[in-house]
This record gives structure tokens, sequence and C-alpha cells, in this order.
């Protein structure tokens, strides 16, 4: 009786938890890609607050082909909202709308990883049930 409901353990942590774990920390590392991606935009309107003179760039068409371009007043710029969204917006509110999102991704991130910790510790209190099921006096440190 005791070897099913040890099964039975072993598989909800090997099946359902650590299924979960994995799934929450894609997630969060989805979310930390994103906050890069932010950062990265808001350092390039940084270069372009003071706009003294046109900007001139390349843009990728497609199959790593490039042309150049020239963008005779960069006071504007067309920010992707989601959802196949666009908004133009001038450099502050673009800044703004920027760092709105930073706060939002970091509160998911954060969030996410309280989910993670809380699963690491379902994680632990199932093993360590199984542990005392089973009788072992040691405690199992690998997770």
């Amino acid at each position: 009786m005791a070897a099913g409901k040890t099964q039975r353990y072993e598989a909800f942590v090997s099946d359902v938890l650590r299924r979960d774990l994995r799934r929450v920390q894609e997630q969060r590392d989805a979310v930390w890609e994103q906050q890069a991606q932010v950062l990265q935009l808001r350092n390039a309107i940084g270069r372009l607050t003071p706009p003294s003179a046109p900007l001139r760039t390349q843009v990728d068409l497609g199959c790593n082909f490039y042309v150049n371009a020239e963008v005779p007043d960069p006071q504007r710029l067309f920010v992707a909202l989601g959802y196949g969204f666009y908004a133009e917006l001038t450099l502050a509110e673009a800044l703004r709308h920027l760092d709105r999102r930073s706060r939002m991704l970091d509160k998911l991130s954060q969030s996410l990883t309280r989910d993670g910790a809380q699963i690491r510790a379902h994680i632990r209190l199932v093993l360590e049930g199984l542990r005392e099921l089973q009788g072992f006096q040691d405690s199992p440190d690998d997770l």
C-alpha cells in the first residue's frame, strides 16, 4: 500500500510540479527578454533625444538585405503596443510608455519568481513526505 502512494507522489512531483516549475521559469525568461528589449529601446531613444541632424540608418528589408535610409525629423516614432497595434509617439511620450512597460514587466517578473519559489517549496514538501513515508533519515538536497 505504501509503495503505491510513493509511486503516486513521485509521479505527481515529476509530472505536475516539475512541469509547472519549468513552465514558470520559461515564462520568467521570456519576461526578462522583454525587459532587455525595453532597455535597449530606451537606450536607443536616449541617443536620439537631442535631435540635431537627420538620422541616417540602415533598414533590413528581409533576408539580411539592408538599404540606407534617412529620417529627416526623428522627433516622432512608432512604438509597438502589442497585438499588432502601433502608436506614433514623441520621444518623451515613448520614454514614458517604456517606463510604464518596464514597471509592469518588473511586477510580472517578481510574481513569476514568487510562483517558482512556491512550486519549489511544494516539491520539497512532497519529497520530505516521501522521505518520511519510506523511512529515510537523511534529508534530500536535490531538487
